[in-house]
């Protein structure tokens, strides 16, 4: 029987966090899970000016404040993709990729994604000239015209954030005048390199290979640009990040219902921020949430552990401050703890495998290598190459498992290497069978997946991808960081992450559950 937490927090943003910080300080087990970045959506906002108590900050900073002052009172944290949820008991049950977690409470502070707008050609031309992060895909658009579709908070937010990498912008607005805080609305008109349409929307793209034009349509007229280098960035809103639960909570548009103490509609389960029904979606509002479902909880989880002689994980506020990484290291001492309890539940012995030259980037990839050889089943070898360097993983036998890293598996992509890891060498997490089948009877395919280390989105493709390979070794992952193969963006015709390319010759964009790459792969 797995440990029982007294709660488990799905969701690292703001809502999260805050329900992290109350229930640890209340000297509850609390381990919060996070999918892609902890501090949520907030962290792309450059300035935040209106949470209370705070003149000034960057999302970003704000959050990570947030994040050290839970660790501090004895929150724990995960980074791994959630795949499936149970409910309806007194003890809940959370399936992830690195294993099955149990808790008494829960609290779903899943947030939302970019809202996709239906228009013709939107899903034809996505990686090919549409885009939906700024932070992500900004930089594929140096020195083009864009535009940015929508008129709340984020366009705005994400309108002057492409203002570094465009040469003009124009906003496209349905309503009559910008939805946001009249503060940032005043930035971006008085912006010298953006432009403000208002009373239209767009109503197609096209082209061939890439984006080549698109249609608008206004009050009283209806018109059409053309142009070879060009970007349309669509901010129009968010939809709620249900899939998890969606079939077992009541909800309302989407949205999770819960009453005043944030519980939802089966005991135990609350949730917090933008996943729930409310007026307001504010950092303010998320950390309100979180704190009131955190109480809420706090007596929910007492009176079950009595009531079913539960006995959860002892709170245990051994947390120290983190530490600086060093210049000359890629891992903190605070990670190189939390990977050795990861590769401690190891069956099978693992070789990284660096395949380097003389570069200053095959040193880079030795550097980052060397730091995994004091872990318990993992080996470092290295061979010489003359061309661009790569890690390949393999077995105990030095045979390649299928995953190959083009790149120094730094920013949101560490973990998933950390979990390509974790999965080659123990059982702990299976897919379900049906699943496994499917994925042994595929034909042999390379699947090359090309990413950005600052985007939050590509490591859940690659992390499906890669378990592909581990299941099918005649599927072969190749894993590229774009800004250091560079020539792949002309060849594809790459202008947005992830970008998966089956073979050398079918292109695709966006996030892809397992069932999806399968079926990807089937047709490809």
């Amino acid at each position: 029987m797995n440990q029982v937490y007294d709660v488990i927090i799905v969701g690292g943003g703001p809502a999260g966090l805050s329900a992290a910080i109350y229930l640890g300080r209340a000297k509850y087990s609390v381990l919060v899970i996070e999918q892609e970045q902890f501090g949520g959506q907030i962290t792309i906002t450059a300035e935040v000016v209106n949470y209370p108590g705070v003149l000034e900050a960057s999302g970003s900073s704000l959050t990570a404040n947030m994040k050290q002052q839970a660790q501090n009172f004895g929150a724990q944290f995960m980074k791994t993709t959630v795949t499936k949820l149970e409910l309806h008991k007194p003890i809940k049950r959370v399936y992830t990729d690195q294993g099955v977690l149990e808790s008494i409470g829960l609290v779903l502070a899943t947030g939302a994604h970019p809202r996709k707008l239906g228009f013709k050609g939107e899903k034809e031309f996505q990686g090919r000239g549409i885009a939906y992060c700024a932070t992500c895909d900004g930089e594929f658009f140096e020195g083009s015209e864009l535009f940015v579709i929508g008129g709340g908070f984020a366009a705005c937010e994400e309108a002057l954030f492409l203002t570094q990498y465009a040469a003009k912008i124009t906003m496209i607005v349905r309503e009559e005048d910008f939805t946001c805080a009249k503060s940032i609305a005043d930035k971006v008109k008085e912006h010298p390199k953006i432009k403000m349409i208002f009373e239209a929307e767009i109503i197609e793209a096209g082209g061939h290979d890439h984006l080549e034009y698109a249609v608008f349509k206004g009050k009283d007229k209806t018109w059409r640009y053309v142009g070879d280098n060009f970007g349309i960035f669509i901010f129009a809103g968010y939809e709620p990040a249900n899939q998890l639960f969606k079939d077992q909570l009541e909800l309302h548009d989407g949205y999770l219902v819960t009453d005043k103490n944030q519980q939802a509609s089966l005991p135990g389960v609350y949730g917090a921020g933008d996943i729930c029904e409310k007026v307001l979606r504010q950092v303010v509002t998320a950390v309100s949430d979180g704190a009131i479902a955190a109480t809420s909880l706090e007596k929910y989880v007492t009176e079950v552990k009595a009531q079913h002689t539960i006995e959860t994980i002892a709170y245990q506020n051994t947390t120290q401050p983190l530490e600086n990484k060093k210049d000359d290291t890629f891992i903190s001492s605070d990670i190189h703890q939390q990977l050795q309890s990861i590769f401690n539940k190891l069956t099978r012995d693992i070789y990284l495998i660096g395949y380097i030259g003389n570069d200053a980037y095959s040193l880079e990839i030795k550097y980052f290598l060397q730091e995994f050889s004091s872990y318990n089943h993992i080996h470092i070898a290295y061979q010489t190459t003359d061309d661009s360097p790569y890690i390949t993983i393999c077995n105990d036998q030095k045979q390649p498992l299928g995953i190959t890293y083009h790149l120094v598996p730094g920013g949101h992509e560490f973990n998933s290497f950390i979990l390509a890891i974790y999965h080659a060498g123990c059982d702990s997490q299976p897919l379900e069978n049906k699943l496994v089948h499917q994925i042994q009877a595929l034909p042999a395919h390379t699947i090359q997946i090309f990413v950005s280390l600052s985007c939050m989105i590509c490591p859940e493709v690659v992390q499906t991808t890669q378990r592909l390979s581990l299941y099918n070794p005649s599927i072969q992952t190749h894993i590229y960081d774009l800004s250091h193969h560079s020539k792949y963006k002309q060849q594809y015709h790459i202008m947005s992450v992830p970008c998966i390319v089956v073979d050398e010759q079918k292109v695709y964009f966006g996030k892809k559950t397992i069932e999806e790459m399968i079926e990807l792969i089937k047709t490809a």
